[in-house]
């Protein structure tokens, strides 16, 4: 992220603590992620950062539980940012941050607020999805905005060379699953290359950095990349077939295209995936799901037009949808109006 942020034109500090105490979570899974997320050595970091930097404003990650419990100290005006729904699935970050919390107390450290501490008590809850995606039932703090999905897409100089005419009429598939590493899963990859291996279709399976394509033994209607633009391959492709990420999911309806969506370990991916079978727009699988029911679910998906017209309807709804513009206006209104007069004047974004 530092390599990213800093590419990007962007100051950036490392936090150099964020394992100081990794070895009192020893006894818990996802170490590395929650031995992070919540410890009291990386809280202490950003209040000192804070002091240093003396910011206009924190913008801080929903599960993100130290820096939210620290976030009173920082003297700031905060926010927090939702990458996906939270009406949907508030329950789910109810649980996750009361996991957080036990975790800590099992590492031998105090316990963490409530949620209605940690979210509802910083200035802005920005929701970086459609409000009209989220569920409908109400949240209980006045600080929510929602905004629209951010759908930047990170650029690799090389392009998408296919082995396929742009004017070829089969119809391609784009098999896309998650790019963080605890969620890799080539045994996912591959039973849906298998699945797709019978179908008269093209198919294009991009892989991130987390499985490497000599993992895979990809069919001989199928070509596996390590990075393809999205951006390039959804206008010519007829289906995606999705971990049911957030933010493949919306692109994907913003093309109108259907899914079949397998989630894997992420909170929110059950969530989207059964969102697109409730809008119409897919199917949503089981993590395990077999050859033959990927196949299924997929055949479906293709052959059935009411999951391209589920999609369809809802693509507009995206058309305009500049999520990170959207984001950044609401953060800024976060900043006291001496600093958001000399940030206008320069014409700097942060």
């Amino acid at each position: 992220m530092i390599g990213r942020v800093r590419a990007a034109g962007f100051a950036t500090r490392e936090l150099i603590q964020a394992y100081a105490l990794i070895d009192r979570y020893a006894r818990d899974v996802q170490v590395q992620v929650f031995g992070y997320l919540s410890s009291p050595a990386v809280a202490e970091e950003l209040v000192s950062i804070a002091k240093d930097e003396a910011p206009d404003a924190v913008i801080i990650d929903a599960m993100f539980s130290a820096a939210l419990d620290a976030a009173p100290r920082f003297g700031t005006p905060t926010a927090v940012v939702v990458h996906t729904f939270l009406r949907r699935m508030f329950g789910a970050w109810k649980a996750n941050l009361e996991m957080q919390g036990a975790i800590r107390i099992r590492a031998g450290f105090a316990p963490l607020p409530a949620i209605d501490e940690l979210w509802g008590s910083r200035d802005l809850i920005q929701v970086n999805t459609l409000a009209a995606f989220d569920a409908p039932a109400a949240t209980p703090w006045p600080n929510i905005r929602h905004g629209a999905p951010v759908l930047d897409e990170e650029r690799h100089e090389a392009a998408t060379a296919l082995p396929w005419r742009a004017d070829d009429p089969t119809p391609l598939v784009l098999v896309s699953f998650s790019t963080v590493q605890i969620q890799r899963s080539p045994e996912t990859l591959q039973r849906t290359l298998d699945a797709l291996a019978a179908l008269p279709v093209h198919v294009v399976a991009t892989m991130g950095d987390i499985v490497d394509p000599a993992e895979l033994v990809p069919p001989a209607n199928a070509v596996v990349l390590r990075f393809a633009s999205h951006e390039e391959l959804m206008p010519r492709a007829a289906l995606v077939v999705t971990h049911g990420g957030h933010g493949t999911a919306m692109r994907s309806l913003r093309y109108g295209l259907p899914m079949v969506c397998i989630p894997a370990l992420a909170g929110d991916q059950p969530f989207v995936a059964a969102a697109v079978e409730e809008w119409g727009a897919g199917r949503a699988l089981a993590r395990e799901a077999s050859v033959a029911e990927i196949r299924s679910a997929a055949q479906a998906a293709l052959e059935n037009p009411s999951y391209r017209a589920g999609a369809t309807r809802l693509a507009p709804l995206l058309a305009d949808g500049d999520g990170a513009s959207a984001a950044a206006t609401a953060l800024e209104g976060l900043i006291p109006a001496r600093a958001a007069s000399a940030l206008n004047r320069s014409g700097r974004r942060g």
